[in-house]
This record gives C-alpha cells, sequence and structure tokens, in this order.
C-alpha cells in the first residue's frame, strides 16, 4: 500500500503477514506451542479445536508467528467469526490474501490458481459456524495447492481428508496462576503474594511468563486494564489480594480457562482473591446445577461469565446486550448512536465503555483512523441472548444497519474531497459492519428497497476500490427482490451496469444499463437516465465503437451539467471522452480535457479519478516523446490506483509505463513491466478488454522489446514480470528509472502509437492492429 505525503505517495514496504500486532505478553503453554509446531511440520492441515475461551486463537496465532520463515509467500489470517452468509467466505479468503479480482469468474477459482505455486500458511479462524461449507472449500484448495497449509481455529474438527486435530486443553496450574497474576497486575490490581512484576522475575508459582501475540479473534481476551481515556478502577480501597493458597484455589475453580482467569483478573483491583472465591462459591452452586446437558467446563466458562455479568452495574449490562450485534471492531461514535438511548445517554458511553474494557470484557484495538473495540465472541454470545431475552435484538439490529448505511451515505459523499483515501480506509474498516447490513435488508421483504439503495451507494467501494466482484454479489440479490422503490433500483440498476461493464460482461451491463434506461425515462429520472447512458458509452469505448462512445458520454456530460451534478463518476466520464478522442488522434483534444479534470482534482482533493486523468495526460506526453514527463505522470497514476485497489487503472497504466521504458532504453525493463502487467489482466478479466486501441501499446512495446533483445530474451524478461505479485509489480514501476547515458538513439522518433490515425478514424494506428495479440 501507499501512504499520501501531501501529493506524494510514498511506497509501502509488502507484508507478508497480516497478523495482529503484540500487545500483551504471551503466559504459560510452551508444551503446546511447540507441539502444534511440529505438527505443522508434517501436516497440511491442522485444527485446533476446544471450548471457547480455552485460547485456541491465541495459541494458533503464537504458533504461525513462530513459523513465518518457513512459508516464502506469507502467513496469512482470516477471520471468518463475523460472517454470516457462507457465500462470503471466498471473499473473505480473497481479502486475507490481499488479492483483487475483477473478473466474472467464482472467487473459488481464483484462490486456486492464486495458490495453485504458492508457499502459504492460511489461519482460519472461527470457521465452526460454516464448518458445512468451509470443508469442501480447503480440501479443494489444499486438493490443487500443494504449497499451502491450514491451520485452522474451531470449535469442531472441519474432518476434512488428512486434517490433524489437535485439542487444546484448558491451562495446568501453574500457568493459569502465572496468567492470572500477569493480568492482574495489568489490571492495575495489587501484587499477588509472591507475583513479581508483569514483566519482572518468576509469576506466583514459578511459571515464566513468555512473549507473545495479543489476544486477538474469537475467543481469547486481552487483559489490558486500561479502561478509555485511562479509567481508574472504580473502588476507592485496594482490596487485600490474598494469599498463594488462595489464589491458587481461585485458578482450580476456573478450571485453567484463560478467558475466565482474565475476567477474573479484571476484578480483582475490586475485590480480595478470598472474597472472588466466596462470590464464585455461591454463583457456581447456584448455576451449575441448572445447566446439566453441558460439560463441566463449559458451565465454569458461563458461571465465569455470567458471574461478570452479575458484577456490572446495570448500565454496563445493558451496553453489553446492545454491543452484541456489532458483528466486528466498532468506534465509539457507532456505539453511541447504536446502543445510546434513554436508558443509556450517549454521554454516559465512553465511561461505560471504560468499565467494560477495564473487565477484560471488550479489546481495544489502535488502527490507523483512531481506536477501535472489539467484543469477544464468547462474551458476545452471552450478550446476544441477554438482548433476546430483552426482546431488543431486531430493534437493536436495525440500528446497527442505520448507522452502517449513513455511515455509507457519509462516504458517498465525501468520496469526491481530500478525505478520499480516508474514506476507503473507513470501507475496508466497516466492511464486516456494511455486510451485515445488507444482510438484514436483504432479510426483511419491507428493506428491499434499502438494500437496493446501500448496495447502490457503495458504487464506490465496489469500482473504485477493487471490489467488483463482491459488489456483483450484492447487488444482484437485491435487484432479484422487487421494492416498489423505483430510485433505489434504478441507482442499483446503474451501478451493476458500471460494474458489469469493468467485469468485460458486455451482456449483463447491457441488459442493467437498458432497463435502466428504460425504466428513468418512465419514472422522468433524468439523473438515472444519464447515469445509464454514461456506462453505455464506457461499454462502447472498451469495444472500440469510438464515435458511439463519444456521443454517448458526451450527452450524458451535458445531463450531468443541466442537473448540477459532478463528482468522481462525471471527472470519469470526461477522461472517458478524452480516451475516445485520443484513440481517434485528438490527442490535443484530449490533453485539454484532462487537463481540466486534473485542475478539479487538484481543488476538490480528488485522487481516484485524478490518477485515470494522469493516465491519459502520461500517454499524451509519450505521444510528443516527453519521456521524462510521461514516466512521472504514470508512476504518480501506478501508486494511487495501487493505493485504491484499483486494477483497471493500474494495469492500463503499467501498461503505458513498460512502453515509455523501452522507448527510454531499457528493453529489459520493459518485457518484465509487461509480464507483470499480464498477470495482472488476468484478475482484471479481458485482456486490455479484447480492444485493438487499448491494445496499441502493449503491441508496439512488446515489438521494440523483441526486435532489440531477441524473441528468447524478451520472453525470459517476460516471464520474470509474470513472476510478480501486484505489489511488487508496482514497487518495480515506481523504483524504475532510465540510466540517463541511455534512451531512444539521436535522430529517432517516439513510437506515437495513434499519430498516423484521423481524427474520426478507427482506433489505433495500422501498424498495433496488424501486430498479433499475445
Amino acid at each position: 500500500m501507499y501512504g499520501a505525503r501531501g501529493d506524494e505517495y510514498a511506497p509501502c514496504p509488502m507484508r507478508r503477514s497480516n497478523l495482529p500486532a503484540e500487545l500483551n505478553r504471551f503466559v504459560g503453554r510452551s508444551t503446546e506451542q511447540a507441539a502444534l509446531t511440529a505438527l505443522l511440520d508434517v501436516s497440511r492441515l491442522v485444527t485446533v479445536v476446544g471450548m471457547g475461551g480455552v485460547g485456541k486463537t491465541r495459541l494458533a496465532l503464537r504458533a504461525a508467528a513462530g513459523t513465518q520463515k518457513r512459508y516464502v509467500d506469507g502467513v496469512r489470517l482470516a477471520e471468518l467469526a463475523p460472517l454470516r452468509d457462507p457465500e462470503l467466505i471466498e471473499y473473505a479468503l480473497a481479502e486475507a490474501l490481499d488479492l483483487t479480482d475483477h473478473t466474472t469468474r467464482p472467487p473459488r477459482e481464483m484462490l486456486v490458481e492464486h495458490l495453485a505455486e504458492r508457499r502459504v500458511l492460511l489461519v482460519l479462524d472461527g470457521f465452526e459456524h460454516l464448518v458445512e461449507e468451509c470443508a469442501p472449500l480447503v480440501r479443494e484448495l489444499l486438493e490443487q495447492a500443494p504449497g499451502l497449509c491450514v491451520l485452522a481455529v474451531g470449535r469442531r474438527p472441519l474432518r476434512v481428508a488428512g486434517e490433524t486435530v489437535f485439542p487444546l486443553a484448558p491451562l495446568a496450574e501453574a500457568d493459569a496462576v502465572a496468567l492470572l497474576a500477569e493480568r492482574a497486575a495489568e489490571a492495575g490490581a495489587p501484587a499477588l503474594p509472591g507475583a513479581a512484576a508483569p514483566h519482572g522475575a518468576p509469576a506466583l508459582t514459578g511459571a515464566p511468563g513468555r512473549p507473545g501475540l495479543p489476544a486477538h479473534g474469537s475467543d481469547t481476551a486481552i487483559g489490558s486494564g486500561i479502561g478509555v481515556g485511562g479509567s481508574a478502577p472504580r473502588s476507592p480501597v485496594p482490596a487485600r489480594p490474598g494469599a498463594p493458597d488462595a489464589v491458587r484455589e481461585l485458578c482450580r475453580r476456573l478450571d485453567g480457562i484463560p478467558l475466565a482467569l482474565e475476567l477474573a483478573a479484571g476484578r480483582l483491583p475490586l475485590l480480595s482473591v478470598e472474597q472472588m472465591l466466596h462470590r464464585l462459591d455461591d454463583r457456581f452452586r447456584l448455576l451449575t446445577d441448572g445447566a446439566r446437558g453441558a460439560l463441566p467446563r463449559h458451565q465454569t466458562l458461563r458461571t465465569a461469565i455470567g458471574w461478570s455479568h452479575e458484577l456490572c452495574t446495570p448500565e454496563e449490562r445493558l451496553l453489553w446486550a446492545r454491543l452484541s450485534v456489532f458483528p466486528g471492531a466498532f468506534d465509539l461514535e457507532a456505539v453511541e448512536y447504536v446502543c445510546g438511548g434513554p436508558e443509556l445517554p450517549a454521554e454516559r458511553v465512553l465511561d461505560l465503555l471504560g468499565g467494560l474494557l477495564a473487565q477484560s470484557l471488550l479489546v481495544r484495538e489502535d488502527t490507523p483512523l483512531g481506536p477501535a473495540y472489539r467484543m469477544l465472541d464468547t462474551v458476545a454470545a452471552y450478550g446476544s441472548e441477554w438482548l433476546a431475552a430483552l426482546d431488543d435484538t431486531e430493534r437493536m439490529r436495525r440500528r446497527h444497519r442505520d448507522w452502517y448505511m449513513g455511515l455509507a451515505t457519509w462516504c458517498e459523499l465525501e468520496w469526491f474531497s481530500p478525505r478520499q483515501a480516508e474514506v476507503a480506509a473507513r470501507t475496508e474498516a466497516a466492511l464486516p459492519h456494511l455486510r451485515a447490513a445488507l444482510d438484514l435488508c436483504l432479510e426483511l421483504p419491507e428493506d428491499a428497497h434499502l438494500a437496493q439503495h446501500l448496495a447502490g451507494t457503495l458504487w464506490f467501494a465496489w469500482v473504485g476500490c477493487g471490489r467488483l466482484s463482491e459488489g456483483r454479489h450484492w447487488l444482484e440479490r437485491a435487484l432479484a427482490l422487487d421494492s416498489g422503490h423505483e430510485e433505489a433500483r434504478l441507482k442499483a440498476l446503474w451501478v451493476l451496469g458500471y460494474v458489469a461493464v469493468l467485469q468485460g460482461d458486455g451482456t449483463a451491463a447491457v441488459a442493467a444499463l437498458h432497463e435502466c434506461g428504460e425504466r428513468a425515462r418512465s419514472s422522468h429520472n433524468a439523473l438515472a437516465e444519464a447515469y445509464a447512458t454514461h456506462r453505455m458509452g464506457c461499454l462502447a469505448l472498451l469495444t472500440d465503437d469510438l464515435p458511439r462512445a463519444e456521443e454517448l458520454i458526451g450527452r450524458a456530460l451535458e445531463e450531468y451539467r443541466a442537473l448540477g451534478e459532478l463528482n468522481s463518476n462525471v471527472l470519469m466520464g470526461q477522461i472517458e471522452v478524452a480516451l475516445a478522442r485520443a484513440f481517434r488522434g485528438d490527442w490535443d483534444g484530449a490533453g485539454a480535457l484532462c487537463r481540466e479534470v486534473r485542475d478539479i482534482c487538484e481543488e476538490r482533493g480528488e485522487l481516484w479519478a485524478r490518477a485515470y486523468a494522469l493516465y491519459v495526460l502520461g500517454f499524451s506526453a509519450l505521444d510528443r516523446g516527453a519521456y521524462a514527463e510521461a514516466r512521472e505522470l504514470l508512476t504518480e497514476a501506478v501508486v494511487i490506483n495501487h493505493t485504491f485497489r484499483d486494477l483497471v487503472g493500474l494495469v492500463l497504466a503499467i501498461e503505458v509505463l513498460a512502453l515509455v521504458t523501452v522507448c527510454q532504453g531499457d528493453p529489459v525493463g520493459a518485457a518484465v513491466l509487461q509480464g507483470a502487467a499480464a498477470t495482472l489482466w488476468d484478475a482484471v478479466g479481458v485482456r486490455l478488454f479484447g480492444s485493438v486501441a487499448f491494445d496499441a501499446p502493449r503491441t508496439l512495446c512488446q515489438r521494440r522489446s523483441e526486435e532489440a533483445l531477441g524473441r528468447e530474451a524478451y520472453e525470459a524478461a517476460y516471464r520474470e514480470g509474470q513472476a510478480l505479485s501486484a505489489a511488487e509489480a508496482v514497487e518495480l514501476a515506481v523504483a524504475a528509472r532510465p540510466d540517463p547515458t541511455t534512451g531512444a538513439p539521436a535522430g529517432e522518433s517516439a513510437p506515437r502509437p495513434f499519430r498516423t490515425a484521423k481524427v474520426g478514424g478507427g482506433p489505433g494506428n495500422a501498424e498495433a492492429r496488424r501486430l498479433p495479440h499475445r
């Protein structure tokens, strides 16, 4: 990814792992960690199973982090617990692997292709509720990708051939006492007898703590002990910590379950160990007899969570229940809206969050967008039961949906602003919630119009942030319903048409856009009709019908102006007209249009459309023979498109940058870039949309590079480029600089791919049209 520095962008190193950052120490489990690590040496599928709260995720992440050097293509974590729709499993895996695919092929096919020749460890966390759909996918990936290893984490096995099941038991007494002592100290409790400070010498029993990863994921808590805003423990008088025997007895009574121990540690600033034992004994007698169908340790965990629930204030309990509707990390503003009300005033939410955090019922995560909070699945499930008992689940799910629909609306408006990069980041962070909102809208027949509205509003996430395939999934599901709301349906139709155009699916695009145009005319919706006309023009551009493209998009632009519509889509229309003119030989006209777009983008802080304007301006500079200028413009376009995960813009810019590279005297570098672009096209769809006009730079670059290198050397460099990932291709494109002592031979004219074409004539030049497609 790339980070903004004013108008500049700096490449960040490609991450081989997306495992969470370390927050507190990993305590105990040395034997289990060694055994799990050894299993990964001999089995390609290892599943860590155990009850909720036993520390499965924590141990799996620790083992995965310790084996990273074995996997040259990385260790990737896919969190499946937030998913409701089984069809989203494949999209979640693609997201975890940093894959972007614009094609119409099933995501499973793309996953298989990507993993086929790579050595990767894939950690699947929280799959148990999706096991029927997850197991066949894991089986197929393992069969088709011999270098893939899977470390699964759940409450039951996948039951796939070759699976090695690793049952995880609760902590041994020594480790349990060490964990309790460490987390109690983090929570600000008085030191337990015989225990050292958190990072000091031996814990109470002499079992050393071990540095590790943060508790993260589906079933393990992080005992940070620090409330929101640094809230202090609420007891004004420190309680007597307790004797060593009492500490051991508390750990035994909690059956060595890490989550139960961390919840207890969160209470030690308020109660002594003896007080906790007394209250816990009462709680055990009250509850354990009633759950005869549960296993003893499940009873213990449920009892510990229930006891923590009882010790919360009434407001904290209510917030706990309401927070259970969040499927992923959430921020303070979302909690204030979704969970606030007469019983929970918004101004109280911050303090209440601090109380839950101090008791290890919440996890805090520091993100680039600010602090975020997460409720562990086991804790959330308990809260969900209380929410259901209050008969408030549907209302809270609707409030959750309404907040994230509002966020999507804000993001759509702010996409055309200096906050565009922030919008992309917020959309990515909110993806679990947006999926839950779409699920709810589709689940309730009376809310079909909201599903269509939300799926259409997120056009910038589907088109501008590299999620075409998932966007089409939601748009088609929403449009399959009869909403009775014409405006929502029209927007979803033109967005679906836009997505299908970029996927190279002309049939689906024409069907959606034709329906949109007809219905828009019938309902006198001039704006929806303009968008449908615009996207039909975009389809004409990609299929080389340049006069029709210019006519249709020009008509749409006139309608936008009449209606006062100005946004990134409108600017893209102007860029598309510029391309149609450029491909017909009018580079001056194309350049004028794109300079105007660039000026508007600079004024508004818009980056996404700016990248496409820079692509055309770089192309124009190449046509003039201004290679250095072309490289500068195209390099910036490459960086912006990669930032937004826009593969279409990225690969187009790299194709022209390859031609600039050979013109500057580096045929090897040009061939490598061409190979990298070929791999990217596999994820975009039909190579250069099947367009002769878009294909002209590639064919000209290939011919010039082969003439300079010879066929064999060209093919070798091309294959080198094919092996690059998208991030590696971007790093190469940005870093590539020609040797100033070399370049095009003196007196040789620029290639000028379209110079021979006449305005109003066919696409591309005659030489390019005669060159064979690769």
